[in-house]
C-alpha cells in the first residue's frame, strides 16, 4: 500500500475566521484568492453549500515555461465538490484534476481549518491525497501562495 502523499500549510490573517470562511463559499472571492503565483482563476460552476460542486481553471501566464499544465500545456482544470463545512471553522473540498495522465488523477482533498488567534485567524490548509505527478515542494508553495493572496484579499478591508 503507497503511503498518502500529503502537505501542510499555515499562515496567520488579520481577519476574523467568519469573513473567510465567506470567501471560500464566494466563487468570485476564490477565483481571485486561490489561483498561486501568477495563474489567473477562471471559475466554471459554483455551489457554495455542502455537497454542492464546483469546476475551475488555474491558467499559466503566457511566460511560463517551468511545467506543463494538468489538463493542457497552460491549463489546470479541476471539478470538485464541498465535502465538508462546518460554519467558520472548516472547509473541505474533494478535487481532481482533468488530465489524461494517470500521474495527475485521483481525487485529493483540501481540508481548510480557521482557528481563532489574537487579532484574526490562524489558518491551515492539508491537502491529502496529492496525485503522484505532483511534487510535493510544489504543492506546498502554491498553498503558500494562495493562502498569502488570501490574506490580502483582506488588507484594508
Amino acid at each position: 500500500m503507497t503511503p498518502s502523499r500529503s502537505t501542510t500549510v499555515s499562515r496567520f490573517i488579520a481577519a476574523p475566521r467568519e469573513r473567510i470562511y465567506r470567501a471560500f463559499l464566494n466563487a468570485e472571492a476564490v477565483a481571485t484568492w486561490l489561483p498561486p503565483d501568477t495563474m489567473k482563476g477562471i471559475v466554471h460552476a459554483f455551489e457554495g453549500r455542502e455537497g454542492g460542486a464546483f469546476s475551475m481553471s488555474l491558467v499559466y501566464p503566457d511566460d511560463e515555461a517551468s511545467q506543463p499544465g494538468k489538463t493542457s500545456d497552460k491549463i489546470d482544470k479541476f471539478q470538485g465538490r464541498f465535502a465538508r463545512l462546518v460554519p467558520d471553522e472548516n472547509v473541505v473540498w474533494a478535487t481532481v484534476f482533468d488530465s489524461e495522465d494517470e500521474d495527475f488523477s485521483g481525487e485529493m482533498t483540501v481540508s481548510t481549518t480557521l482557528s481563532p488567534a489574537d487579532g484574526g485567524t490562524d489558518v491551515t490548509m492539508v491537502c491529502d491525497n496529492i496525485p503522484s505527478g505532483i511534487r510535493l515542494k510544489d504543492n506546498e508553495e502554491g498553498c503558500r501562495s494562495t493562502l498569502d493572496n488570501l490574506a490580502a484579499a483582506f488588507v484594508g478591508g
